[in-house]
Order: structure tokens, then sequence, then C-alpha cells
């Protein structure tokens, strides 16, 4: 059966559709060219178009202006008429419009006016600043408008000048062109006469030898006119010529701008004086303007006026008074008198410009003229000069009574009074005081100074007690008179007043002082901590009697404090004498037996004294109240070893095991036996204390030094190996134990160690300075840089790391590097020392002394190699005084710690030597 296929020969030739358009599937449109103007056809219309459009998918482009004529709408609406509902339904939704817009125009309208009122208040315009003025310009006459000045340029602004250019002729210019032409060759007319006549003036010679002399013979004129010796006028000159070149040296030139200045505040001055003359400061002012620019005169005039306008004004006579010369001034004082007699400024001026007594005190109060104090006789001031300038006591005497009778409620003429009277009249003042002031403090103090004062001069000793206890008894009738008058000082205003007692020698005052005031307005659960606090501040303010007398009070009331009273042994200790410290101490094992720092210290103390045998008391009767107490053992040990008592201090070992039996006691048994020789006895003691107690560490530190000062290397590694198993977390233990290795030159497990100690104790900075020593001694200064800086990333504020990091860089590189330091330590001691070191190395001798001096505070005065250090600088380049201070600084500190330091303090063979001579030892060990 055929099939009948489609011939695409025949659809090729067939003859294309009406409106088809090639490419017009791929977006193409139909184009006219100049050839198809005959039989070419139109383009595709918009309907062919969208179709096209639609079958590719795109979306047909919509006119936007279609909507706008609703004649032209095609849609849901389309060809829709607008009928009566339509418009109802428009009118409906405008009133809803409406009545939502009316609805929040109110709020709309307030919000637009507060925000408007805002804007005003920031930014007023003009007109609105300068209303009130306006309206006070109607109160204005005609003769005030005719007065007011005329206003220049305030701007401060240079105006701007117009710049005028003018054509230069040509003969100018080639004359420039010429003048700075140097001429080659000589005039032939001066060839023939030799060169040396000049041709202008008609050929004479110009002689500059005697131009020379005439010169020098002007100036040596002048010279003698001025030193005063020209004798031709018969009198000298004024002019001195020694301090004529200063008195040019003091000449202010002033610059064209402070002219200019000058200038301006001259205008504004002198419009502010017309403007209002009855402004004193005005005139003032202008006045030191015109002394500022060197025109006294124009000054003087001035002020003068403004006496005129402002006669009320005692500033302005003062001013006068000051422009003028002594003469004058005085006149003007006169005149000023009359017009402001209350004033006490003219009367005390006035005074200060006579320089004879008598005549300063007939200003004051003689003479048959009027005087300051019949015009002013209530002015405590004018009393007060006018007592200051006698001087006979009996005559001061006497116008201080006259002066309170006048004015009787002054404390200061009371006192003075008081002070010039005797002992009974005195007595006699105070009381009138008191009667005429009961509200002054200040006169019952000043009633218990009198009475200290009396006391003072007592030679009976019970006399002398019952005045001091009636000190006691006035200050606290003081106090409560002063409740009853309603008057209440705080207790800090009474503390300052006791303050002020000390600081002026009455200190028995300033004890009654605080014992009726200490306990005033405190909270019963909280006056240990006030008074403790008040002690703090007061010894840090240098007060040692309110200090020490605030302790008192406080242990009357808490005598079994001990804190209380190891403070005030400290206070006595530092500020004290012995007996006072002794006393404190007696009084303070009484109280509280139990402390065994008190009786540590009294029993120092006396050893300090030399008194031996009172030490060995205290020590005995420690051990009744402390039977069992380590500290009071191991003390009592001490002191009969550093006698030379063996046996004893032996003897008292092996009570103090059998009695109190702590590590510690067994520890200082080894150590004794250890300095004493016995290494055997020593052994065997540490060998019973392991094994009471294993995990003391410092017992297998002892027994491997011992093992390795015998030589005994193994038996050492063993005795650490058997510490650090059971005590890991001892870092001397790591070190201890790694120098063995070293010594023994197996640096290799030497850091081994160090690094199990740091796995360890991680953060330990001491284990990385050791390690940091291992590779200097072992593997060169670049291995040691490397392991440091590992060191302070892990320790990044380790001060013992840094100061190391300082020397390990090179010499410039140094103070920056401790720069670096002091940030990242916060000022660390051991930093601060090898800051010191580096001024040393410098020589900058003041600052190296003070930043040692800084690395000593605080914190820093237990590290003994800082104190090493100083006292090695000191020896360079100090005195034997500055090394002296020293060595009693560090006595004084007592320190313990460091690594040189503590290998010599606790070197057996350094055994009762002091800690000047350790010092010392140190000092000569540190590189």
């Amino acid at each position: 059966m055929a099939t009948n296929k489609p011939n695409k020969l025949a659809f090729l030739s067939m003859p294309a559709p009406a409106s088809y358009v090639a490419g017009l599937g791929r977006g193409a449109s139909g184009f006219t060219t100049r050839s198809d103007i005959g039989p070419a056809r139109e383009g595709p219309s918009a309907e062919v178009i969208a179709e096209a459009q639609a079958r590719r998918g795109e979306e047909p482009d919509i006119d936007s202006e279609q909507f706008q004529d609703p004649d032209n709408e095609y849609g849901l609406f389309a060809g829709t008429t607008y009928e009566q509902d339509d418009e109802e339904a428009d009118r409906i939704y405008e009133k809803v419009d409406e009545a939502m817009d009316s609805r929040r125009r109110v709020r709309r309208e307030v919000q637009e006016q507060l925000e408007l009122a805002k804007h005003r208040a920031e930014r007023p315009k003009i007109q609105q600043q300068f209303a009130d003025l306006k309206r006070g310009l109607s109160a204005v006459t005609d003769e005030e408008w005719e007065n007011i000045p005329e206003v220049g340029n305030l701007t401060r602004k240079k105006r701007r000048r117009e710049e005028r250019t003018y054509v230069v002729s040509d003969s100018i210019i080639v004359g420039d062109r010429s003048k700075n032409e140097y001429e080659n060759s000589l005039d032939p007319a001066q060839q023939q006469n030799g060169g040396f006549e000049t041709p202008a003036d008609g050929g004479t010679m110009t002689n500059f030898v005697e131009i020379g002399q005439a010169r020098d013979k002007i100036l040596s004129l002048k010279l003698d006119q001025i030193s005063g010796t020209s004798t031709s006028s018969g009198t000298a000159t004024s002019v001195d010529p020694k301090g004529y070149l200063t008195s040019l040296d003091s000449v202010v030139l002033k610059t064209e701008a402070e002219i200019g200045d000058i200038k301006r505040a001259r205008m504004l001055f002198d419009s502010l004086v017309k403007s209002n003359p009855k402004h004193a400061p005005g005139w003032i002012a202008a006045a030191c303007l015109e002394e500022h620019a060197g025109r006294m005169v124009a000054a003087r005039k001035l002020i003068n006026a403004g006496c005129e306008q402002c006669p009320k004004s005692e500033d302005v006579w003062l001013e006068a008074a000051r422009l003028h010369n002594n003469d004058d001034a005085k006149v003007i004082l006169a005149n000023a008198v009359q017009h402001v007699g209350q004033s006490v400024k003219i009367w005390l001026a006035a005074a200060d410009l006579e320089h004879d007594m008598k005549a300063k005190k007939r200003v004051l109060r003689k003479g048959n003229a009027a005087t300051a104090l019949e015009h002013i006789p209530n002015s405590v001031r004018l009393w007060k000069e006018t007592v200051s300038l006698e001087t006979s006591p009996s005559d001061a005497r006497i116008l201080l009574a006259r002066a309170v009778e006048v004015i009787p409620l002054s404390v200061e003429l009371w006192l003075a009074l008081a002070r010039l009277e005797t002992v009974d009249r005195a007595k006699a003042v105070l009381n009138k005081a008191r009667k005429a002031i009961p509200t002054s403090h200040e006169i019952w103090i000043a009633a218990g100074r009198l009475l200290e004062q009396e006391a003072s001069t007592t030679s009976d000793d019970t006399e002398q007690k019952k005045k001091l206890d009636l000190v006691d008894k006035t200050i606290e009738a003081g106090v409560q008179q002063l409740r009853r008058n309603q008057v209440i000082l705080t207790r800090e205003q009474w503390l300052k007043e006791a303050e002020k007692c000390e600081t002026e020698g009455c200190p028995r005052t300033c004890e009654a002082i605080i014992k009726a005031t200490v306990a005033m307005d405190i909270e019963e659960e909280d006056r240990l901590d006030t008074w403790e606090a008040d002690v703090e501040s007061a010894e840090a303010r240098g007060m040692v009697g309110t200090a020490r007398t605030i302790l008192a009070y406080a242990l009357k009331v808490f005598p079994n404090v001990r804190d209380l009273w190891t403070r005030a042994a400290n206070l006595e200790k530092a500020h004290g004498t012995r007996q006072s410290l002794d006393d404190i101490l007696s009084r303070a094992v009484q109280h509280c037996p139990q402390a065994e720092v008190l009786w540590l210290m009294g029993a120092k103390e006396r050893w300090l004294a030399g008194d031996v045998p009172a030490a060995r008391e205290v020590l005995e009767k420690a051990f009744v109240a402390n039977p069992e107490s380590e500290q009071i053992w191991l003390a009592a040990v001490k002191l009969e070893a550093e006698n030379g008592e063996l046996e004893v201090a032996r003897a008292l070992l092996v009570r103090a095991r059998t009695v109190a039996d702590t590590e510690r006691i067994w520890m200082k048994s080894a150590v004794f036996e250890r300095q004493q020789g016995q290494l055997d006895t020593a052994l065997d003691t540490l060998s019973t204390a392991l094994k009471k107690f294993p995990k003391f560490a410092k017992l297998y530190m002892i027994q491997g030094q011992i093992y390795e000062s015998q030589k005994k290397y193994s038996a050492a590694r063993a005795s650490y190996a058997a510490g650090l198993k059971l005590c890991p977390k001892e870092c001397t233990l790591w070190i201890l134990a790694s120098r063995l290795e070293e010594t023994e030159g197996k640096s290799i497990k030497a850091r081994a160690l160090l690094d199990r100690a740091r796995q360890v104790n991680p953060g330990v900075d001491v284990l990385w300075a050791e390690a940091v020593g291992v590779e200097e001694r072992s593997g060169g200064p670049t291995q040691a840089k490397a392991m440091l800086a590992r060191a302070l990333q892990e320790c990044p504020t380790s001060g013992l790391l840094w100061s190391m990091a300082i020397w390990a860089e090179a010499r410039p590189q140094r103070k920056a590097r401790s720069v670096d330091a002091l940030k990242k330590t916060s000022d660390h001691p051991l930093v601060v020392c090898a800051v010191a070191r580096l001024f040393w190395s410098e020589r900058k001798i003041e600052k190296a002394r003070d930043w040692f001096g800084r690395a000593v505070r605080n914190e820093g005065s237990d590290l003994g190699d800082i104190w090493g250090w100083w006292l090695k600088y000191e020896r360079e380049y100090g005195t034997e005084e500055q090394r002296e201070a020293v060595r009693v600084k560090c006595e004084t500190a007592d320190p313990h710690h460091m690594l040189v330091w503590q290998s010599i303090n606790k070197d057996v063979r350094n055994s009762g030597k002091t800690t000047r001579q350790i010092l010392e030892m140190v000092a000569d060990a540190l590189q």
C-alpha cells in the first residue's frame, strides 16, 4: 500500500502568507529599504506582534497611560456606563475618606505645632531674639539717641584693599637691569693715576682714615655723656650705664596685631564708660588697658574720672591709689574715706602706704583726724591689724580687751586675748568668752589646751595627773554643752580638730577630744571596722598620736581582738619607743594569751635589745599558754642556737618533736643537724620524718641536697624522684632534680625533666626561667631566646621572664623592650629593677637610683636580689652614707625570696649570718 509523503519542494515553492515576516518568531520585524519602496509591504500589525509574543511566552507591553482616560478603558469595566448608583458609591467613599481625615487632622495639627514650636525654640528668628530690646527702645530719649557712639569695624578682619597696578617705564626697567652688573675693568683715568683717585667730586681724594677717626670720636663723646664723665655741663647725667642694657631688655615691643587689639579694646571701653558712666569695672578695665599700653597719664586720667563718676566704689579708689605714686595715693585714699568710710580695704590700704609705724597707728586708731576704728568699730580685721602693730604685750592686751567689748561675738579676739594673759586671767577670759559665745567649740578646745599647758609646768606628778584628767573632763563637758546648745559637730570634724591639736603640740587635748567623740554616730556592729579605718587613715597622714589614741580606745572596748593588739604593736614599733612597745606587748599577751604572734614579737624585741634572759622568760610563758605551738618551739630553738646553746637547742627540738610533732619541726631538726655537720643524724631524722609525712616536699629537697653534697648522685636522684612522685606540684623539687642532671652533664635529661614539670604545672614562670637558663648554659643564646619567646607566650605577664627578655635583646633594642615589659607586667618590681640597671649601664646615676628605690617598694621589698643589685650599684657610684641607707632599709624589709638570695641564705656555710652579711654576699655574687 503506498503512502502519501509531503512534498518539500512543493512547500518551498508555495507563496508566503500575506502577513508573513521572516524571522518574526525570533524577535525580528519587517523593514523597508529604498529598493522596496515600490511593492514593499507594511510591517505586521499589533495583533500579529502580540500573537507572536504570546507564542514565545513574553508578556505584551501595556501602555501605562491607557488607564488615565476613562473613555478609553478596556478590560473588566470596559464599555460600562457611569450610572447613579456608581455616583452614590463614590460619594459615600469620599465621605468616609473625609471622616477618616478629620479624625486624624487634630492629632496631625497638634504634632505639627509641637514640631514648629521646638524648631522655633532651637532656632529662633532674629526678630524674636531682639523683641524685648526693641520694646525697651521706646523709653530711650532723643538725647540718649544722639549720645550713642559710632561703632567701628568689630569683626577683626582686615578689609581687602584694591590693588592698583601701574605701567613701569622702560628707563626704570633698564636701570634695574644694569644695577646688579659688575664692572670688570678699571677706568682709564684711574689707571693713569695709579687706580686710587676717585674721579667724582672734581678729582678730590677721599680720606677713609679721617672718617673712621671722626666716627670713633663721636662715639666716645656719646659714651662719656652716658657714663657721666663729661665735664662740659658740669653735672652728671641721670643715665645708669650698668643698667642701661637691662632696661632695654625690659622694654616690651608690641606687634601690629597687639596694637590693633589695643585700639579696638580702647574703642569698646570708651563706648562702655560713655554709655554707662556709673559702672565701676568699666573705668578700671579702661585704665588697666592704658596701663598695659604704656600710657600711664591716660590711665590716671581715666581712673580719676572713674572716681568722680563712681565715688561709692572702693575698687575704683584702690585702683586709683595703685596707679599713682605714694604721695598722690595718700590724697586719693583720703578723699575715698570721705565717700566710703565704711570700707575696711580703703583703711588698710591707707595704712599700708605709711612707712612709719606711728603713722600707721595714726591712720588706724590715733590722732585727731578720723580713724579707721572710729568709722568701723565692728571690723575684726581692723582690730587684728591694729593689735599686730603693737610691740608691747601690755598695749596689745589693752586693745584686745577693748575689742572684745566692742565685738563680743568674735572668737578670734577672745582667743587672742586669752593667749596674752596669764594662766589665771586666761581662764577668766575663756569663761567670759564661753558665756558670750556658747556655741563655739574653739573656746572649749582652747580651755583644754590651757589646762594641758598648765599641767606641763607642774613638777608634781600627782598634781600633773589631776590637771591632765581635768583636760578630759573639760572637753567632755564642752561636747555635752555644745549638744545642749544645738551645736553638733560630726566625728570627722572632731577628728580634724584633734589632729590640729596634735600638730600644734597638744597631745593630751587631742587624746581628750578623741575619747569624747570617737564613738559618736556609729552603729554598734560597725565600731571595730570604723575605728580600724580611722587608724589607717590617720597613720597614712602622719598623725601618729591620733592613731595611737583611737587604737587605745578601741582596745578598751575590744580587749580580746588579736588584730587590734598586733596593729598597736606595729604602730609602736614604727613610731614609738622600745618601752612603749614593751608595754603594749605585755598588755597584749595578758588579754590574748593564745596569740602566738604577740609572744614572738615580745621575745624578739627583748632579744634585739640584748636582753636574752628576758626573751627566754617570755618564751617560757608562751610555752605555758601554748604548749603545742610550733612557732614558739622553733623560736626558742633559734634563740638558743643563735646564742651558742647548741645542746639546749637540740634538746628543745627533741621535746618539740614529742610535744608538737609537726612536719616543720622535723624539717628544722634535720636542718639543725645538717648545720652542725651531723649528716648521718640528719638523714636518719629525715627518714623518720618521711615515714610520718610522706607528702612534705621540703624533706625530699633536704635529703637530696645532703646526698648531693656527699657526691651520692644516684641516691639524690632517687630522693628527688620519690618526692616528685608524691609532690608533683612542687616546682622547686623539679628545679633541683634538673640541676642535678646538669651537674652530671646530662643536659638532655634536664630538659626532659623541665618539660614534664611544665606539663604538670602549666603557666609557672619559674620553670620556664629555669628552662631558659638550661638553654643558655648548654645550647647557646639562640635556643635560649627561642625558649624565652615560648615562655612569654605561656606567661605574658611574668615579671621574671620579661626582666630576662630585656637583657636578651641587643643593646639598642633594650629600651623599647623595657617599655613593653612595664606595660605588660604593670610595673613589676623585677622589671623596674631591670630598667634601673639599664640606666646604670647608660651612666644615668640619679635616674638609676630613683628606679631602684621604686623597685623595692611594696611587694618588691621581699625580693632579696633587688636589694643586692642596689647595693652593688651604690658601691660603684654612691657614697658610704647611701650604701649604709640601703643596708638599713634591707634589714628593715628582711627579704626572703629570689634565686640568688635563697641560694646564699640557705647555704649551710652561711647559717647564723645576719641580713646585712647576706646582702653583702648577694651583691658580690650578682653578675
